[in-house]
C-alpha cells in the first residue's frame, strides 16, 4: 500500500475545466458538491483506501522565520493568486494507477448546473523510508 495526497485547487477565475467559479454557485450546487465529496470518502472508507480529508477556509497567513527570532507574518492568500488550496484527501492504495483512477473520479465532482467540474487535482505520493542497507 502507498499513501497519496489528493490536493484540491480552487480556481477563483473561470477556467476551461470549470466555467463558473464556486463563489457563483447556488447554495444547492455547493451542497451537491460537498455531498459528492462525502459520498466519495464513504466509498473509500468501505474499501479501506480512505485515510483522511479536510476542506480548508479561503483565509490564510504566511509565516516564516525573520532571522531575528520573530515570525514574519503576512496575510494571504493574495488577490493575484489564481487558485487556492481548497482542501485535501489522503488515500492509501495498492498502486499508482489506482491513485490516478480515484483522482480522476474525484475530479468529476459536480459544480454549476450539476455538471462535473473536471477539477485539476495534484496527486502527491508520501515520502517513504529510504531503503535500509544490510550486509
Amino acid at each position: 500500500m502507498a499513501k497519496y495526497l489528493l490536493l484540491k485547487h480552487y480556481r477563483g477565475a473561470p477556467a476551461p475545466s470549470n466555467d463558473v467559479p464556486m463563489d457563483r454557485w447556488t447554495p444547492q450546487e455547493v451542497s451537491d458538491h460537498i455531498q459528492y465529496m462525502r459520498d466519495f470518502a464513504a466509498k473509500l472508507e468501505q474499501t479501506g483506501e480512505f485515510v483522511d480529508a479536510q476542506a480548508l477556509a479561503p483565509e490564510g497567513t504566511w509565516v516564516r522565520y525573520d532571522g531575528e527570532g520573530r515570525p514574519a507574518v503576512t496575510d494571504g492568500p493574495f488577490a493575484e493568486t489564481k487558485d487556492l488550496i481548497a482542501g485535501w484527501m489522503v488515500i492509501d492504495v495498492d498502486s499508482y494507477d489506482r491513485a490516478l483512477e480515484l483522482a480522476a473520479e474525484l475530479s468529476a465532482a459536480p459544480g454549476a448546473g450539476g455538471r462535473p467540474i473536471h477539477e485539476w487535482l495534484e496527486l502527491r505520493p508520501f515520502m517513504s523510508e529510504p531503503p535500509t542497507i544490510t550486509e
